[in-house]
């Protein structure tokens, strides 16, 4: 199985750490985002890996040659400006349509750790024949994505304030917080349409509208945090130190 990791992101919301480390180095109980995040997707087979860089773009290509890449097979898609999540998974989709395989690869933020079944994931993901499968929690967010009862999206809210943005019917659409981690077909890469920079829930909404089946994989029984900001690192720590295993 294959799988992206994406590293490019500034890390503002990390600073002043990021201003001298990407946020993929960061360092968590003695551990880094990166390490603990090829750890869990190699527990899961995953043996081929693309990673996106930007920010501290070598401090990244010269931990993974001290670490002989963790045994994996790694590949690096530079950005020589940042192209948001959708735009960084377009420049390297080439890594998952280099075959004609239609086996499903993960794509999971480096500053996200959870202990989320990759498995049962995946599972989910061909049962339903999904072309791409988000993983989702019933938890506060500033930006929410909406779901319909077969857990179709359908649809976003950006804000409590702000009207929501409805792609496709639906009645009494669920607010959900996604988490930073998909399940993706390789023929969704053909099919996106936008360029250049571009956020890929922007691309999941527009195919949603189409007709295509974007799921939610509810995941709110398992450990998730995201490592935005100093305190998230600070209480990432304490949990690891607590017996929270990756």
């Amino acid at each position: 199985m294959k799988a992206m990791i994406l590293a490019a992101g500034l890390g503002t919301r990390l600073r002043p750490i990021t201003d001298t480390r990407p946020k993929a180095l960061v360092e968590v109980a003695g551990r880094t985002p990166l390490e603990i995040t090829v750890s869990r997707l190699s527990s899961f087979g995953v043996r081929d890996v693309i990673i996106n860089v930007h920010h501290f773009a070598d401090m990244v290509v010269e931990c993974l040659k001290a670490n002989d890449n963790f045994g994996f097979h790694i590949e690096i898609s530079r950005e020589e400006r940042l192209l948001d999540t959708g735009g960084g998974l377009k420049k390297a989709s080439w890594f998952f349509l280099q075959d004609s395989s239609d086996e499903p690869f993960l794509l999971h933020n480096v500053d996200v750790l959870s202990t989320i079944d990759l498995h049962r994931m995946v599972q989910f993901h061909k049962e339903k024949q999904a072309l791409a499968t988000l993983a989702v929690q019933n938890r506060e967010s500033s930006r929410q994505l909406l779901f319909d009862r077969a857990l179709r999206l359908c649809g976003r809210q950006r804000g409590p304030d702000q009207n929501a943005e409805i792609v496709c019917s639906s009645t009494d659409p669920r607010p959900l917080a996604f988490s930073g981690i998909h399940v993706i077909s390789p023929r969704l890469l053909r099919m996106l349409q936008e360029e250049d920079v571009f956020s890929i829930i922007d691309s999941y909404l527009n195919l949603a509208a189409r007709g295509e089946n974007i799921l939610a994989f509810e995941s709110d029984k398992y450990y998730w945090r995201d490592l935005g900001r100093p305190e998230d690192l600070k209480q990432a720590t304490e949990d690891l130190k607590r017996g929270i295993s990756f």
